[in-house]
This record gives structure tokens, sequence and C-alpha cells, in this order.
């Protein structure tokens, strides 16, 4: 039950800094030290355990189900995901009421975060061949680009969009610096996200309290179709992640600290873009102390989990 709780935890750290634009739960998983038993769990899912669990009555077929679970680590998922999913139901809306009433605070204290993320992993970056420094400077320059991409509107957003919406934004988990609240911010879908998310839990409270039930199909729709691209896309860029690091660790670990540091153009931005307030000293301290604040506490992190079993 440690172990678990200790991997529950590790999950909402990781749901908190997916719900957080700039900040990847991917990140988290690398300073935290899950980050290729998480890849390596999400990649060992095998689409042949759908079939067997529909003839389960069959003793042989019990016996497959039963390996494939446990080569999935299926108890750490389970773990991870409700840490995970406990984190995003309670993170987003004070994200959003962050990001409007203390912008600089909000997002020196991300710059922060990422900052910290990629000192602590500096020691896993490679740049003495052609092709890590080739990966050095893709990461880079990817997360430098999509962080600079221009938000788009939002509004209400078809079905299917929501479900390549998810594919793209899953890629957070397995990828550090590319912050899947970011991504859906890019696209103009994280403020409608969120709130179809908290109106689907609320419909669902009302629901267990007597009310319609007409009130929960809507955002509940929304919900189940981003979930089912999110399982798509993390299955598919979980292999191509698993092979890399297989083939290729010195490149792709250059690659994905690289992500980290092109993705501080995020934050940067978005301090200085901030016109909620002036530029006194009160506001210029309170954001050198909210950045501090940040790196700190991935440290701490780092800190207090680099001698945990993983």
């Amino acid at each position: 039950m440690r172990a678990l709780l200790t991997i529950y935890l590790k999950g909402v750290c990781m749901g908190a800094a997916d719900a957080v634009p700039g900040v990847s739960g991917g990140t988290i998983a690398l300073i935290t030290g899950i980050y290729e038993r998480l890849i390596s769990a999400v990649a060992s899912f095998d689409p042949r355990i759908v079939t067997s669990v529909f003839q389960i009555h069959k003793p042989d077929e019990r016996t497959k189900v039963r390996e494939m679970l446990a080569e999935m680590d299926l108890a750490f998922l389970l773990a991870l995901g409700a840490g995970i999913a406990t984190a995003i139901m309670t993170v987003t809306g004070l994200v959003t009421l962050a990001s409007e009433q203390v912008p600089v605070l909000l997002f020196a204290f991300f710059f922060g975060l990422i900052a910290a993320s990629a000192i602590i992993l500096y020691d896993e970056v490679s740049v003495e061949t052609p092709g890590q420094v080739g990966a050095a400077i893709g990461g880079f320059v990817l997360a430098f680009l999509v962080a600079g991409a221009v938000e788009q509107g939002g509004g209400s957003t078809p079905l299917p969009f929501v479900f390549f919406t998810g594919m793209i934004a899953i890629s957070a988990m397995v990828l550090p610096g590319i912050s899947g609240a970011l991504i859906l911010y890019l696209l103009g879908q994280y403020e409608y996200l969120s709130r179809n998310l908290h109106g689907f839990k609320d419909a669902v409270v009302a629901l267990l309290d007597g009310g319609s039930f007409d009130a929960l199909v809507a955002p509940g729709m929304v919900v189940i179709t981003f979930i089912l691209g999110a399982g798509i896309g993390v299955l598919t860029i979980s292999k191509i992640v698993s092979w890399a690091l297989d083939h290729y660790r010195a490149a792709t670990l250059t690659f994905l600290v690289s992500l980290m540091v092109g993705a501080l153009r995020f934050p940067v931005e978005k301090i200085f873009a901030a016109d909620t307030f002036a530029w006194t000293p009160t506001v210029l301290g309170g954001a050198v102390l909210a950045a501090i604040i940040g790196g700190g506490a991935v440290l701490l992190l780092d800190r207090y989990t680099d001698d945990l079993d993983y």
C-alpha cells in the first residue's frame, strides 16, 4: 500500500502538471523516476486482451489475461491514473482563475517549474554525436515553435476535433516539455474542455441527488470523446518513445530535455504580455519569488523521490 500511495501521489503531481499550461506531466514523471516504467507499461498494451476478456470463462483465456495485465503493470497504471484524475478534476478551475487574476505570478511559477526540471535532468543530456546534436536542436526548436503559436478562439467544438485534440494533448504524458494544457490552449480548447469536464462532474453530482439525466449527456459526450482520443494517442506515442529509448537512448533523452528548454518561451511571453499589473518593484519581487517557489518545489520533489523504490 505504501508503494501504491507513493505512485498515486506522483500521479497527483503529474495530473497537476498536465493541467498547467507550459508544464508537462512527462516532466514530473522523469524527475520522480517513473518515466521509463510508465512508457514500458503503456507500450505493453496488447489489443488481444480485448478478445481474451470476452472469453474469460475459458481457463486458457483467463491465464492470458492475467499475463497481459501483469505485463502492463496494471496496479501501477491504476494508482498513477487515479492520482492524475484527482489532480485534473481539481486543478483546471484554479489555473483558469489564476490566469485571469494573477497571470504574472502564475506564469513566473510555471517558469520556475520548467527551468528547475531542465536543470535536474541536465545530466541526461549528451551532445557527443551529430545525431545527439540534431536531437537537441530539434527538441528545442519544436517546443519553442509550439510554445509561441497563437491561441485560437473557443466556442463549441465538433466531437471529431475533440477526439483529435485528445490524441495530440496526451503527448504531454510521454513527452516532457510539451504541455498538454498548453496544446489545448493553442488549439483553443482549454476553457471549452475544462468547462465541459466540470459541467460533467456537476451533472453527475446532481444526478445522484435526483437531478436530470439530460444535463449529463452533452458534457459527457465531450469528456468521453476526449478520453477515447487520448487513449489512442497515448498507446501510439508511447510505443514510439519506448522504441526510441531502446535503440537511441542518449539522443532520445537529449531530445526530451531540449523540449523542456524550448517550452520556456510560453511562460516568459505570458509574463511580459500580462497587462493586469504595472511593473512595480512589488510585482517584480513577487514574480521572482513565484519562480523560486516553483523551482524549489521541483527540487524538493526530486530530492525526496530520488531514493524511493519505483
